[in-house]
């Protein structure tokens, strides 16, 4: 058997808007007003403390000790509102039904909190597709470290070595190197553009495509 192993934000799915309206609850607590808007969906993928991070940069109110603050109060924002404006990426759960049947087993490696993602994945009725689910704090490690990876590999029964990583960003590029396994990036994200430059294995512009470049990359045997 091989393994596809599915970063979650900017990937599976656009996840920007709650986010970004998460950030923006912990900057209306701070008096500051809703300072992220729909063109930092691409900060919003990088994670919670960068949005935190970069608002406040925005304002000159740079603060890591309000960073570490509000931090809990984002994740708690995030946690009561997760779904409300995330949709699953056009045609990706179709690509996986089709490499399900082809017999590759299917998983998740993503740098959000493995209770948000398993709320996330469950609020979007998706979850039952995926055999394996780590997150950021699952192990000691996180992306771009390849044991997460290995780790999601190893869950589904399959050996780490054969998995192939579909992602968006250098985060999803760097673990796949250090892993020493295939990794796909989609280009239709908000990063899409930067994509060619970390030259990966495959570039992804449509989820249709996916189930031929999984076969040419990792044929089953």
């Amino acid at each position: 058997m091989a393994a596809v192993i599915f970063d979650l934000d900017g990937t599976l799915a656009d996840t920007s808007g709650d986010l970004l309206a998460a950030a923006n609850h912990c900057f209306r607590d701070m008096g500051l007003g809703d300072i992220l808007g729909p063109d930092d969906a691409g900060v919003a993928l990088r994670g919670g403390r960068m949005m935190l991070r970069t608002g406040l940069t925005r304002v000159e109110q740079m603060d890591d000790a309000m960073v570490d603050k509000y931090y809990p109060l984002l994740l708690e924002a995030y946690a009561a509102d997760i779904s409300s404006r995330t949709t699953l990426y056009p045609g990706v759960m179709q690509a996986i039904a089709a490499l399900s049947d082809q017999g590759y087993a299917i998983g998740i490696c993503t740098n959000k909190p493995e209770r948000l993602a398993e709320q996330l994945m469950q609020d979007l009725g998706v979850r039952d597709a995926f055999g394996s689910l780590v997150g950021a704090d699952t192990l000691p490690v996180r992306k771009p470290d390849p044991e997460p990876l290995f780790e999601a590999t190893r869950r589904l029964g399959v050996d780490q070595q054969t998995c192939i990583l579909v992602g968006d960003s250098d985060t999803d590029r760097n673990t796949a190197r250090a892993a020493g396994v295939p990794s796909v990036l989609v280009t239709f994200g908000p990063s899409g553009d930067d994509m060619a430059a970390l030259e990966p294995e495959a570039l992804l512009d449509d989820y249709s495509a996916l189930p031929s470049v999984v076969t040419t990359l990792r044929p089953l045997a």
